[in-house]
């Protein structure tokens, strides 16, 4: 078993003496109770989780490195059938509705996002509002994919600005814009994919999320927006960002859009009062970076099957410090399991002092996160071997 994770001195030493302020900014972005501290005993619920949470999956080979094991809960289910069902629900809809090229369903279907929603979230059995979530999660991707990713033939940086102010206009709840001169941006809906799927995913998550909840989703949605044009400039430029700078565009470019539909699919809603204060603001952005960086990790064997430089946090390090690939893992790996512990011990404390819907929140977010990382160690969009 993989020992605790490093205090913050501890985590100070994996990174070199002229990385010295990376600390600064870390502790800068999750407030006064730093990354590391134990603020509170843990409610029931997260303590039964916290006790597995070492134990959820042993190290695993990636483009040979070895992924540490990770401090993160387990995931809670694996229903397969339930997995597979909106799986299949994806496909026939990118097939049917989207028109996406049958070679593209069969990856779609492959990379298992179905299952995904299902890890995800344990505490919904409703397939209808895992594909709700799903669509909007596929939809997400596909921004990246087709408008960022060096290794898509429609990804062109020089543009990302202008797609991605369609694609907010495309989920926008405004007719934007207004006639006549809506036909022309109706035209390009119909000629992007990307836009395509946010209108249509969109629209079908109004139905289970009321305007509150979609105004959330927009904004996160946006907050990441802002990210994929920060990484534009770099791919422009062919610049490598400084350790600092890359972690704060990662506390932009996180698993947020994704988490924040937690409450919609789990049937309640937590108050938008308490979503919005600063506290929980850190710990819930903390949970989507420490899932993001679960990406960095388990990406490595994609990425390095595509050309271009690997803006990821190894990537960024090795870059900067001239480490090799498995000390910037393991790094990676520390930074990871000290986000974790943040968001666990806030979490305990938030929960014992708001409402039931706050802490069923937190709970969610946690059980994303285990279900999360359970998908990306097993996905085929990650490791070709995997059988999803």
């Amino acid at each position: 078993m993989r020992p605790d994770p490093p205090s913050p001195g501890g985590l100070a030493e994996l990174f070199p003496p002229e990385a010295a302020g990376l600390r600064e900014v870390i502790r800068s972005l999750t407030g006064p109770n730093g990354i590391g501290t134990q603020t509170a005993r843990l409610p029931h619920a997260f303590q039964t989780r916290a006790a597995t949470a070492t134990a959820s999956s042993g190290p695993r080979e990636s483009a040979g490195v070895i992924v540490p094991e990770l401090y993160c809960p387990p995931a809670l289910r694996d229903d397969r059938a339930l997995g597979d069902l909106v799986d299949e629900g994806l496909a026939s809809w990118v097939r049917d509705e989207i028109g996406v090229p049958p070679e593209h369903v069969d990856y779609l279907r492959a990379c298992a996002f179905g299952r995904l929603m299902m890890l995800a979230h344990p505490d919904c059995e409703d397939p209808e509002l895992l594909l709700a979530a799903g669509k909007c999660a596929v939809a997400e991707w596909a921004v990246d994919d087709l408008y960022l990713d060096g290794d898509s033939a429609e990804s062109e940086p020089e543009r990302l600005g202008p797609r991605l102010a369609l694609a907010y206009a495309a989920m926008a709840p405004a007719r934007v814009p207004l006639p006549p001169y809506d036909e022309p941006f109706e035209e390009r809906v119909r000629e992007d994919t990307c836009l395509r799927l946010i209108r249509s995913s969109w629209t079908n998550m109004a139905r289970y999320a009321d305007d509150v909840q979609m105004f959330r989703l927009r904004h996160e949605l946006c907050v990441m927006f802002v990210a994929y044009n920060q990484e534009a400039q770099w791919h422009i430029s062919q610049r490598v960002p400084p350790t600092w700078e890359f972690l704060l565009h990662r506390w932009e470019n996180a698993f947020c859009p994704c988490m924040v539909a937690t409450d919609v699919v789990g049937r309640y809603q937590v108050p938008f009062q308490e979503y919005a204060q600063p506290r929980v603001r850190r710990a819930f952005t903390a949970a989507g970076v420490a899932s993001v960086l679960v990406n960095d990790l388990f990406s490595i064997e994609k990425e390095a099957a595509t050309n271009g430089f690997d803006y990821s946090l190894p990537g960024v390090l090795m870059a900067e410090h001239g480490c090799d690939l498995q000390e910037a893992v393991d790094r990676t790996a520390a930074l990871h399991d000290e986000l974790v512990r943040f968001f666990e011990s806030e979490s305990a404390a938030l929960s014992a002092r708001g409402t039931p819907m706050l802490a069923r929140f937190l709970l969610g977010v946690w059980n994303w996160m285990g279900g999360g990382k359970e998908w990306h160690a097993t996905s085929r969009r990650y490791h070709a071997s995997e059988a999803g």
